[in-house]
């Protein structure tokens, strides 16, 4: 069973970066590769997909509202995934969850694509 633990969320201030790492348990040879995504839910809101990407190499994905300021990364040899943020702002508050599935190859930002997910960890970012 694969476990993820998500870590680095934090207050910033406007304008300010964050980085969260997700560290992936419980590989098998079988499932070594997998789609792997970032999902953050704000108060009062449904959870949305921020970012995703496959291990097995390809194309990243981001949601608008990021896109440009959101960088996704999965480092092999640790077994993390990263997202590196970078000129945030107060809409970027939020509970942020790492998610994955080895059922596929492509990633996508649909909540129903992952059947893995970590206990979140929290961004707020406010002056």
């Amino acid at each position: 069973q694969v476990e993820l633990a998500e870590s680095g969320g934090g207050s910033v201030q406007p304008g300010g970066s964050l980085e969260l790492s997700c560290i992936v348990s419980g590989y098998t040879p079988e499932n070594e590769n997998q789609v792997m995504a970032w999902f953050r839910q704000a108060p009062g809101k449904e959870r949305e997909g921020v970012a995703c990407l496959y291990t097995g190499g390809g194309p990243t994905s981001y949601a608008d509202p990021v896109q440009g300021r959101f960088t996704i990364s999965y480092g092999n040899a640790k077994n993390t995934l990263s997202l590196q943020m970078n000129s945030l702002i107060p809409e970027d508050t939020a509970m942020y969850y790492c998610a994955s599935d080895t059922d596929w190859s492509t990633c996508d930002l649909l909540e129903a694509s992952y059947t893995n997910w970590g206990q979140g960890t929290q961004v707020t970012v406010s002056s």
